[in-house]
């Protein structure tokens, strides 16, 4: 079983930055497909960006692409989401996501990372 617990969420003016992260406990961290995913109210939830096991093949949203930047720390056992260039359409709920199985269909796109067996409780990310 693996528990996510996101953090870094705030409120930001347009134009600015925030570094979300994810702090992943449990078996298997380094063997995890993991991303992000938003929900903002009354829509659904979008795939914003995930990251292989080994860190090696990424994918992102086309509206968040040349902004948003995904990481992880294997030994803080720890995800980031580091987001530039905040516009009023990023502000949602952020969750951080992760699959046990990390296999090439579990990456294909990034709407997979919405699908993820594991999900933490989210942080608000309001952009005026």
């Amino acid at each position: 079983h693996v528990q996510l617990v996101e953090s870094g969420g705030g409120s930001v003016q347009a134009g600015g930055s925030l570094r979300l992260s994810c702090a992943a406990s449990g078996s298997r961290y380094s063997s995890l497909c993991m991303g992000w995913f938003r929900q903002a109210p009354g829509k659904e939830r979008e795939g914003v960006a995930l990251l292989d096991a080994d860190g090696t093949t990424t994918k992102y949203a086309d509206s968040v692409k040349g902004r948003f930047t995904i990481s992880k720390d294997n030994a803080k056992n720890t995800l980031y989401l580091q987001m530039d260039s905040l516009k009023p359409e990023d502000q949602a709920m952020y969750y951080c996501a992760a699959n046990s199985v990390c296999l090439p269909a579990v990456i294909a796109t990034v709407d997979s990372v919405c699908e993820y067996n594991y999900s933490g409780q989210g942080t608000q990310v309001t952009v005026s």
